[in-house]
């Protein structure tokens, strides 16, 4: 049995019906902490319309949503189930990512966690990673992350607030660290959005995009 079979089977939400799909660049969104799949989906009306977005379920209910994997009251968690969910969600994408000429990762919150943990992972087969108002999980020595092969030329976008009063300073600290030695980093700070999106980040998203996706 394989990680991800101890899940339910993957819930998705798509921006284009199938028969529309094949071909388009793939931009797969990951969303936070008790959420669902139809919490970021309303982003495909305003980025580029040449992606085929594809909205993601986390697999463990969580309250009224979901969540990739379970925190505790101080935003800690098990890396053993941040790789069982890494497991799952690349498992899905090995399933479809054959019609797409490229993936890109969009995470929000905890969704950034799962964005970073998939490249980290598997560092050759994104084109781009979005990272909005979220951390990068410390994975110490663990071998089945690879960091050592990120060498600074994936694409990432990481978007917050400072005033964010959900991610903690240590796991802020943390990224800042990681994003400055292994990947191409692009960084924006916002004012008055505190732990969310506002229309000014994903204005710069979708340039973001376009530059570092669509025109490459």
């Amino acid at each position: 049995m394989t990680d991800a079979e101890v899940f339910p089977a993957p819930v998705v939400l798509w921006s284009h019906p199938e028969d529309q799909r094949a071909g388009k660049p793939l931009l797969v969104l990951l969303h936070g902490y008790g959420a669902n799949e139809q919490d970021l989906l309303s982003l495909a009306d305003l980025l580029p319309g040449d992606f085929a977005v594809a909205s993601l379920r986390a697999p463990i209910a969580m309250g009224p949503g979901f969540t990739w994997f379970p925190l505790t009251a101080s935003i800690e968690y098990s890396l053993e189930r941040v790789k069982k969910a890494s497991a799952y969600v690349l498992e899905w994408i090995d399933t479809i990512r054959v019609g797409h000429p490229s993936v890109t990762l969009l995470g929000f919150s905890m969704g950034m966690a799962m964005a970073t943990t998939l490249l980290r992972q598997r560092p050759t087969d994104f084109a781009a990673v979005v990272g909005l108002s979220g951390f990068v999980v410390d994975a110490a020595d663990d071998p089945t992350f690879k960091d050592a092969e990120l060498d600074g030329t994936v694409p990432m976008f990481w978007g917050r607030d400072q005033q964010d009063p959900v991610i903690t300073q240590d796991k802020i600290e943390f990224t800042m660290g990681w994003v400055r030695r292994h990947v191409k980093l692009t960084k924006v700070l916002y004012t008055g959005m505190w732990h969310g999106i506002n229309q000014q980040e994903i204005g710069h998203v979708g340039e973001f995009l376009t530059h570092e996706v669509l025109n490459k």
